[in-house]
């Protein structure tokens, strides 16, 4: 599903300033994978989603997609492919808009923009049942706009939204950092089941050791630009949280 091939990033080339965000990243995930990313600050976690949202084009290497060539394609030609929830949960979202409207917006993300999808009853019944799973009390009020609410709700709902369109990879960003315990552990239950029940490419970048050990079918830790450690499904449902503490020791 998803391939990263001996890529390379710097940032600005040249200058006092420049940085090695990535140095021959070689990364393969198969459909269906949920890849936990770990690492310090400046290890290049970030850097590869953003390669593979294609907000960043890489200096070498190359990038494909269900086996698709897309190194170059920018990260709207890529949106049919990649759904991706930020750190900040204000990004996801259009404040000033209707929770319905919000939800309208991402069923037409990569459809012809046409003035009555999202407008029908099924539609606006499909959405309030989805976000009843939430149990947040948020589906009888999808008239109100989704910036009165609290953060943990929008990144829930931006969630949902996610696989409102026809995703099928999902890129999640540090998206609970933001969060207090309870919302935070709501999203990453959203998530996984999400994640489970669409049969979805995921990639979660995290500094929750927790989250790394309890979530995820593999776990990558990267550091100045490479990989380190890329841990398969077994042995990582072996792993204990003092393990993961110890690669950061």
């Amino acid at each position: 599903m998803i391939e990263l091939n001996n890529i390379s990033k710097t940032f600005n080339k040249g200058k006092p300033n420049q940085v090695v965000a990535l140095d021959g990243v070689t990364l393969h995930i198969q459909q269906g994978e949920f890849v936990v990313i770990v690492g310090s600050n400046g290890s290049g976690k970030t850097t590869m989603l953003n390669m593979l949202a294609g907000t960043v084009s890489p200096d070498f290497g190359s990038v494909l997609i269900d086996g698709k060539y897309v190194t170059k394609l920018p990260d709207y030609k890529r949106s049919k492919w990649v759904a991706r929830i930020f750190q900040n949960p204000l990004t996801g979202t259009a404040a000033e808009l209707s929770i319905l409207d919000n939800f309208r917006l991402a069923a037409l993300r990569t459809k012809n923009k046409g003035l009555t999808v999202g407008k029908t009853e099924n539609f606006k019944n499909l959405v309030r049942d989805k976000i009843a799973t939430l149990g947040m009390g948020l589906e009888d009020k999808t008239e109100q706009p989704i910036g009165t609410l609290s953060g943990g709700q929008r990144q829930a709902l931006t969630l949902l939204m996610s696989i409102m369109d026809d995703c099928k990879i999902l890129l999640l960003d540090e998206p609970t950092a933001a969060l207090d315990p309870r919302s935070a552990a709501l999203v990453m239950r959203t998530a996984n089941e999400l994640i489970k029940q669409y049969n979805l490419t995921a990639l979660l970048v995290t500094h929750n050791l927790k989250d790394a050990g309890s979530y995820g079918s593999r776990i990558v830790q990267m550091s100045e630009g490479r990989i380190l450690k890329d841990i398969a499904t077994e042995e990582k449902y072996k792993l204990k949280q003092n393990d993961l503490f110890e690669w950061f020791g």
